[in-house]
């Protein structure tokens, strides 16, 4: 049964026409209940919401002129089970979807849920598809900014456009993911730095820190050894990414290739060829491997036919070291 606080919460998102708000709560129910057994009722309540967003249809944020084309908004279909990450990094996950989801038990105890994160690793590793994974598990918009083009097209007003940036996070429920956040996050004592940069990274300190909202915030980089050091006592959680382990990689070449892949398969070649290789990696050379095989009118993959592709992933990563 709902909280006395998802109560009050339910009916002050209708009456000031909070819709998100409305659809969360009524999530969060239906959560509850599925736990407590009542599957049927669970069931009845998430179709509900989906019949009634579907009817309204996506809501489109009121982007200021100067943010049109800065940040990309989608409704990611992509859950927990599609993320193959070490046990340690999905249960700090699901902790902030817990967290979330009993947000109103937390602050009726003057608490709030964790939901500022720093995301580190490689490229392709699973940071961005952190951020779908939690956007769809909390059936929240994503909203990535893309800094780099945030910092390039506006040097001058970059704080400026931040301020903007975070009056929306405020104002518009769902999860924000400032992408290659290094563009902005450098370290202010390093030696190329320059004043408007380090009133930039100052600027966005002040609104991280002031920011109360309930929208998840999530800074992903690739370089976190270029993050100026007052940054990561400004988020609830900052996570280490790195490229998959054997387990995961099995986990993840089973998980894509799915019904392609043939009942007898050299398991050690291919874990020994895929090895340092990243999580994206892994995904286009499983793909590629699956097109091949459709087009030349197969129905199954073998080791030797995603071998290839690995190889040839393997070939590119050598080369953009070198």
């Amino acid at each position: 049964m709902a909280t006395a606080e998802q109560i009050k919460t339910l009916i002050h998102s209708h009456f000031t026409e909070d819709r998100e708000r409305f659809y969360t709560i009524a999530l969060q129910v239906a959560a509850h209940e599925a736990r407590q057994g009542h599957t049927a009722l669970a069931n009845d309540l998430r179709r509900i919401v989906d019949a009634e967003r579907k009817k309204s249809g996506p809501k489109l944020l009121s982007f200021p002129k100067e943010l049109q084309g800065l940040v990309l908004t989608e409704e990611p279909m992509v859950g927990m089970k599609s993320l193959v990450i070490p046990p340690e990094i999905r249960n700090r996950l699901d902790r902030v979807v817990h967290e979330y989801r009993q947000q109103d038990k937390l602050k009726s105890h003057g608490l709030s849920h964790r939901r500022k994160m720093l995301l580190m690793g490689p490229p392709g590793t699973g940071k961005t598809m952190t951020a779908k994974v939690l956007a769809h598990e909390l059936s929240l918009p994503l909203h990535t900014i893309q800094v780099d083009r945030l910092v390039t097209k506006f040097m001058g007003e970059t704080a400026a456009k931040l301020r903007q940036i975070f009056d929306l996070i405020r104002k518009e429920h769902g999860v924000y993911l400032f992408d290659e956040f290094d563009a902005i996050g450098g370290d202010r004592g390093a030696e190329n730095d320059v004043g408007e940069m380090r009133r930039v990274l100052n600027a966005f300190l002040q609104f991280i820190e002031q920011d109360s909202s309930d929208s998840l915030i999530i800074a992903a980089t690739n370089n976190p050894r270029l993050l100026d050091s007052a940054l990561f006592r400004r988020f609830d959680d900052v996570i280490g990414y790195v490229p998959p382990s054997d387990t995961e990689r099995k986990s993840l070449i089973r998980n894509l290739l799915a019904r392609f892949m043939s009942k007898t398969f050299a398991w050690k070649q291919v874990l020994a060829e895929s090895a340092g290789l990243s999580h994206a990696e892994i995904d286009h050379a499983c793909r590629d491997t699956i097109k091949n095989v459709i087009l030349a009118d197969q129905s199954i993959v073998n080791a030797r036919d995603l071998l290839v592709n690995l190889r040839e992933r393997q070939s590119s990563m050598k080369h953009q070291q070198g």
